[in-house]
């Protein structure tokens, strides 16, 4: 890779710090340390919400079911978009309207103290595991395209993502987020055009492709597949604490909504980018087998993407593959500190809750760099650890989201479900193929374990309203969090969007110069870097018209 892209990976780390870093005196509490004062912009939750999701998986697991099995990939990726339009009109309103800070709050609103701590230490130890085995990847990744070694480069990422999320709170991982979104689609707008031109335009990708390659499904990607991918990532979105997260930070249960339909949009149109370059790399390549196919996406990249646009490329997938460790970081702490130590030092002060805001965020993201670090002694754990985390989902959280819309579930009923849903999904995929040697396949693995919680919940609800146990009463407003003063949460939103449109002009500048002396693809280098320039400064007028307190941090601008 040649010095002028490991240049860009360099300015891009230091401009990801800078943002997060300039978020410092943003968390004055920590309803806005955790929750951006719950007022966060819909549009800003969406994106993270969408950054927070995706990860390199995205372009080497999707990207080699695109290279080889061809539009298939675009479809499962779907399943994605109808899961956030699903969460957007029925899930994502009732999180907002519980008006809580996470899920384990609401666990004990309604059903005691011992529930919501026996939930939040399950939530962090699984935190500790699937965060270092996030990381690795991202840290491999960063080896691949830097030359460090692994221990290195898991260091550095894990230092970097500790300082800005510690630093910034929700709105430094939320604005991060943002700004690698951007970074990344105007990345692969770059490859698509340059790929169909490497190949000869769109009707000799259409006419190279094998027969079969536009089927909507194929092989064991079938229609109960596909059912059963829709169905375990609307509970998995739905109700995974950092998730739910982004539904409780904004203004309303109506902006909550916006924040699911803005999910489900990009999951409609982002595929299609995504999965077009390993696709027409097919045409160009046929020779890929076994694991290579999952290199299609970069090798694509290399073969088409001008001196340095190659270095963006990597670094918007590093970076917005760190945002689901950056994600799951702000949301233990906040299950530590609002959760557990607050309840456990009722008198303690705003000051003190935040330096254990801050000192829980460092001690966590400390544990997620051992974790990582010990993952290449134990071989191949992670593909363990992702499959426990997947096993325990449903069984995690699909309780809390029945709790929404019922009054008669109880802390038993909901412990039940989620205890033996997890034994059974266990059983399935440990136990039963060693004892009888059949094991099941990934529909009947992911249908198994959503179903098995519901059917739980189903029967116990039958049985509550047969016994006719009291209903609980849902008293949203009797909140423990904070309220934060609208106009301190209008002057941090302003201050928000004013940085993000100063990264913007900035990332757009050094697209343009990249684009001004490319070899290739010089004119739609310059064009999109134009676009982001010119959006950047747009957010940054559009925060100016806005007037903001003078004890706003956005004063400082």
């Amino acid at each position: 890779m040649p010095f002028l892209d490991y240049l860009v990976i360099l300015i891009f780390s230091v401009m990801i710090l800078a943002v997060g870093l300039a978020f410092t005196r943003s968390g004055k509490n920590i309803k806005s340390y955790f929750a951006a004062g719950g007022s966060l912009p819909w549009w800003l939750s969406g994106l993270s919400l969408f950054m927070s999701f995706f990860s390199a998986g995205t372009f080497v697991v999707w990207g080699s079911i695109a290279y080889s099995m061809g539009w298939v990939a675009v479809t499962i990726q779907w399943m994605m978009a109808i899961s956030g339009l699903l969460i957007g009109f029925y899930i994502a309103p009732r999180w907002k309207s519980a008006n809580v800070l996470t899920v384990g709050e609401f666990l004990g609103n309604l059903y005691g103290q011992r529930l919501k701590k026996f939930y939040s230490y399950i939530f962090l130890i699984l935190s500790f595991l699937t965060t270092g085995a996030f990381l690795y990847p991202v840290a491999k990744l960063f080896n691949v395209a830097t030359g460090f070694s692994i221990e290195l480069s898991v260091i550095l990422l894990g230092l970097l993502v500790i300082a800005y999320t510690t630093a910034g709170g929700l709105w430094a991982v939320v604005i991060t987020d943002v700004l690698q979104f951007i970074i990344l689609f105007a990345a692969v707008i770059i490859v698509v055009p340059l790929a169909l031109d490497k190949i000869g335009g769109i009707n000799e990708f259409i006419t190279s492709a094998p027969t079969d390659f536009f089927q909507l499904t194929s092989g064991e990607y079938n229609y109960i597949f596909l059912f059963a991918f829709l169905f375990y990532n609307t509970i998995f979105i739905g109700g995974n604490w950092a998730y739910v997260q982004r539904y409780t930070s904004v203004k309303s249960p109506a902006d909550a909504k916006k924040v699911g339909w803005l999910f489900g949009i990009l999951y409609f149109i982002s595929p299609v980018l995504w999965m077009l370059p390993p696709m027409i790399y097919r045409g160009i390549n046929q020779d890929l087998t076994g694991l290579e196919n999952e290199g299609a996406f970069l090798m694509i990249c290399k073969d088409v993407l001008p001196r340095g646009l190659l270095g963006l490329m990597l670094g918007g997938m590093i970076f917005a593959t760190a945002s689901s460790v950056n994600t799951t970081l702000n949301m233990s702490a906040a299950v530590f500190t609002n959760d557990l130590f607050k309840k456990l030092k009722k008198e303690t002060s705003e000051l003190k809750l935040m330096l254990v805001a801050r000192w829980s965020t460092i001690v966590f993201g400390l544990i997620t760099i051992g974790v990582a670090l010990m993952v290449p002694r134990f071989g191949g754990i992670v593909e363990v650890v992702l499959s426990v985390g997947a096993i325990t989902g449903a069984p995690l959280f699909a309780p809390p989201i029945w709790a929404l819309f019922s009054k008669l579930q109880t802390a038993q009923s909901i412990i039940t479900a989620t205890l033996t849903s997890l034994a059974i999904n266990l059983y399935f995929k440990f136990l039963h193929p060693i004892l009888f040697g059949i094991a099941l396949n990934r529909s009947e693995e992911m249908l198994l374990g959503v179903i098995s919680p519901l059917v739980i919940l189903f029967l116990y609800e039958l049985w509550l309203r047969r016994a006719k146990i009291e209903k609980i009463n849902i008293n949203y407003t009797a909140s423990t969090s904070q309220k934060t003063d609208k106009a301190e949460s209008s002057g941090e939103n302003q201050f928000a969007i004013r940085i993000l449109g100063i990264a913007l002009l900035a990332t757009g500048l050094l697209i343009v110069a990249l684009g001004s002396w490319a070899d290739s693809g010089r004119l739609i280098t310059i064009g999109v870097g134009a676009i982001v320039s010119l959006l950047g400064v747009g957010l940054y007028n559009t925060a100016l018209k806005k007037p903001t307190p003078t004890h706003s941090p956005s004063s400082k601008l």
